[in-house]
């Protein structure tokens, strides 16, 4: 029975060429879209597999409250690893301090190369179970050893084994290769690590030693892997009271430290006031809906040109019932023949994919591999392939099945308008749904475009800044300033602790006169020099920048507009900031002038209160060089190339556009937003698949109305017209439906910038004025191809 179910099928379709091909070709599609997104969602999800104990892995955090507002971070005082070793080492397998990500210069022979990676102690190999292929984590107990990945020790030193060898780090340290490790692949944490140096190596330096009893000193990071069988949660409530329990001066600040896991290191990564809330796993949630909604407008189009091509079938229907089919068998009849079409749309859907995986991971930053091997994908296929054609197929097989036979017989079967009411209302679920999605596209563009048109602070063009690698350049920035300005192709140049793009440390212990006694001060806080206002192009709107005119700018500062109003002072400059307690490092500081605030961290957010401290000492991370617009680009930058090369010739020379660097704070919403707009463009052309068919269908019925029409002298944009309205009506039900959901979901979305744009009713016009567009487009061909066929043809029968 089923072969002879298929059989049908086949012929069906082979007979109804046109209407298959949009059914397969539509329902295809909608499988391709849902395939990719399940593919990039299952990416997401299983984000961090390749570490076996990712759920027994986590990274110690802190809150902190300031003022009510409780701040959450993963930076941790130095002196929290010697309690957890000490007090609670029954519940960790392994405990591991390690630096912020850093970018090291690295030389073997004649290779100097620049490789990421974290200074770290050697029981951080067992969290993350690294894989060597030669030595061991425990190499990491030895200072002047170091591991490197296998692409690392490639680039480094080729096909030769260079366990043993000796290499360069930042033109400071001669280190011995103790391991090499497997690469960490991509859709992981620590993906791209090129090395491991050793903690003890880092932990040498001055400012890390005073910090070992520095429970106010937030400078490190530690990770964890918790023993056999105990709770993360549980170890959480253990640690939370440390800091404040070792510190009384930390009590004002409440903090509290908990494990954060590493499950959950990649999707939620957002916090507000202490509370876990949201992050990326938003935008999984987000494309896992649009995929859904995209399958179900497909097989909308399904059910809509099945149903609507009742009355072609009703006759089949007729004469099976009459000779004994019952609904039971005719129900299997139309789903096998759902189920064929699927199969097919399933297959074509495959070769999309494969051949469209490319650009999807060119668009969305992945290098995600079809999974022809994976069992989990192959049954989860099955279920989607079957779930597809219950859904698509179920309605039409119902109702087709339902038709009398007697009536269809007689030749008195007409579908009539109550028929044509359920596809009206799935055309206008289908438009209602693809308006939502412009709509909401639109928004997204409009909020990522009104923060890249935001005033930024500084001017980025010409403006380049060059990483500083080791202590061979400390001291040195006076004396490369003038260089580079006497080489003619720099104009200015200026020092900082951070880069201009970001700042990277924040100060708490800040006083002034009037400030309340229980305040909880917290700024960004950079070192700079004395050009850093006029190389950047900052804006001073009172007082003047640092000035070597001025001796005493040695112990000035600068700060910002948004730290003038959190101080609440009407005319800072003149006034005294502190650190410190009196007795006790207390140090004041001048305040010189007030610059326009400057966007450093995140666009969509409101400036933070910060202050810019002079660097008496020289120790800059970067250098800012403002290049001469006067000479060509190429030019500019192979004189600064050569200029650093004759004062640090063994140091790898790299730098950094800073517009670019801007550009990449918007890089993830960009993304999303690409991706959006190609779901939305996919999902508006399956809506007007099933329109075009519909539209074809519609004008195939009333073929004789149109005949006597144009006898009786109806033109055809008249006739165009009766053709068209119909759909314009339901396009525009769908946009008054689509309107309001629209805006209440996105108003909701937009809440979460501080700096956001308004939603404006051009959005609205503009999707809808395009939904009407789209729609005549498609339903035009069909209806001006009836209204210019020959109403001979169509009225010879009568």
């Amino acid at each position: 029975m089923l072969r002879t179910y298929i059989k049908i099928a086949w012929r069906n379709i082979l007979k109804h060429k046109g209407y298959s091909t949009i059914n397969i070709f539509g329902l295809s599609l909608g499988m391709a879209v849902t395939l990719m997104i399940g593919l990039w969602v299952a990416d997401e999800l299983n984000y961090n597999d390749y570490y076996k104990n990712k759920n027994q892995i986590a990274q110690v955090y802190q809150n902190i409250n300031y003022n009510g507002e409780i701040d959450t971070d993963n930076a941790i005082p130095r002196p929290l690893e010697f309690a957890l070793r000490e007090e609670f080492k029954d519940k960790f397998k392994n405990i591991s301090m390690a630096s912020w990500e850093g970018e090291r210069f690295m030389k073997a022979d004649a290779n100097t190369l620049v490789m990421h990676g974290y200074s770290v102690q050697p029981e951080f190999g067992n969290i993350i179970d690294l894989q060597f292929i030669s030595g061991q984590s425990g190499a990491l107990n030895d200072s002047n050893s170091l591991l490197l990945s296998q692409t690392a020790a490639t680039t480094l030193f080729g096909d030769e084994d260079p366990t043993g060898k000796m290499l360069t780090v930042d033109n400071e340290y001669k280190m011995m290769v103790a391991g090499i490790f497997k690469d960490i692949p991509e859709g992981n944490d620590f993906a791209g690590l090129d090395y491991l140096m050793p903690w003890s190596l880092y932990a040498n330096r001055s400012w890390i030693k005073n910090a070992a009893d520095q429970w106010g000193n937030d400078s490190f990071q530690l990770f964890v892997e918790v023993a056999d069988g105990v709770k993360l949660s549980e170890v959480s409530k253990l640690i939370a009271p440390l800091k404040k329990n070792r510190d009384p001066e930390q009590v004002k600040y409440n903090p509290e430290f908990f494990l954060w896991p590493m499950n959950r290191w990649h999707l939620y990564t957002h916090f507000d006031n202490g509370q876990q809330n949201g992050g990326p796993i938003e935008n999984v949630w987000l494309f896992g809906c649009i995929g859904l909604v995209v399958l179900v407008l497909a097989c909308i189009n399904f059910m809509n040109l099945s149903t609507a091509r009742s009355e072609k079938r009703a006759m089949e229907v007729g004469i099976r019932k009459a000779i004994g089919s019952s609904k039971n068998q005719l129900v299997k009849q139309f789903l096998s023949e759902s189920f064929l079409i699927v199969i097919l749309a399933f297959i074509l859907a495959v070769g999309l994919v494969l051949l469209f995986l490319n650009s999807f991971n060119a668009i969305s930053h992945k290098s995600i591999d079809f999974p022809w091997d994976s069992l989990a994908f192959w049954t989860s296929t099955l279920v989607f392939i079957s779930v597809t054609a219950l859904i698509s197929g179920s309605y039409p097989a119902l109702y087709l099945s339902s038709f009398k036979p007697v009536k269809v017989i007689k030749g008195s079967f007409k579908a009539g308008k109550r028929a044509a009411l359920p596809r009206k209302i799935l055309v206008i679920t289908q438009f209602s749904v693809s308006i939502a999605l412009v709509i909401g596209t639109l928004i997204v563009m409009s909020q990522i475009e009104f923060s890249k048109n935001r005033p930024i602070g500084y001017d980025t063009s010409g403006l380049i800044q060059i990483p500083l690698r080791g202590a061979e350049f400390w001291g040195k920035s006076d004396m490369m300033r003038n260089a580079f300005i006497a080489s003619g192709a720099v104009t200015e140049m200026a020092s900082s602790s951070s880069p201009s793009t970001d700042v990277w440390s924040t100060r708490s212990g800040i006083s002034w006169v009037g400030k309340p006694q229980d305040f909880q001060a917290d700024f960004s806080y950079s070192m700079v020099s004395y050009e850093y206002a006029e190389t950047l192009g900052l804006e001073v709107i009172s007082g003047r920048g640092f000035s070597r005119d001025f001796p005493s700018d040695s112990s000035a500062v600068l700060i910002n507009e948004s730290a003038a109003r959190y101080m609440n002072m009407q005319n800072p400059v003149g006034k005294i900031l502190a650190t410190g307690e009196k007795g006790v490092d207390y140090t004041e500081y001048k305040i010189v002038g007030v610059v326009k605030d400057v966007i450093a961290q995140s666009p969509y957010n409101l400036v933070k209160q910060a202050v810019y401290a002079f660097d008496k000492y020289q120790s800059a991370s970067y250098w800012s060089l403002r290049l001469n617009q006067n000479q060509s680009m190429s030019k500019n930058l192979a004189t600064v190339e050569a200029v650093y090369k004759n004062y640090f010739p063994d140091a790898a020379f790299s730098y950094d556009f800073v517009d670019k660097e801007y550009a990449k704070k918007f890089a993830t919403e960009e993304r999303i937003a690409s991706l959006a707009k190609v779901f939305t463009l996919l999902a508006m052309l399956i809506s007007c698949l099933g329109l075009f068919g519909l539209a074809s269908f519609v004008a195939e019925q009333r073929t004789k109305e149109i005949g006597v029409r144009k006898v009786l002298g109806a033109s055809v944009p008249n006739l165009w017209l009766l053709l068209s309205k119909d759909f314009v009506v339901l396009v525009i039900i769908a946009l008054l439906i689509a309107s309001p959901i629209a805006f209440y979901l996105m108003q909701q979305w937009i809440q979460k910038f501080a700096y956001r744009t308004n939603i404006s009713i051009w959005v609205f016009v503009a999707a809808g004025a395009g939904a009407l567009v789209v729609t005549l487009c498609t339903v035009s061909f069909q209806a001006i191809k009836a209204a210019v066929a020959n109403p001979v043809k169509s009225l010879r029968t009568e």
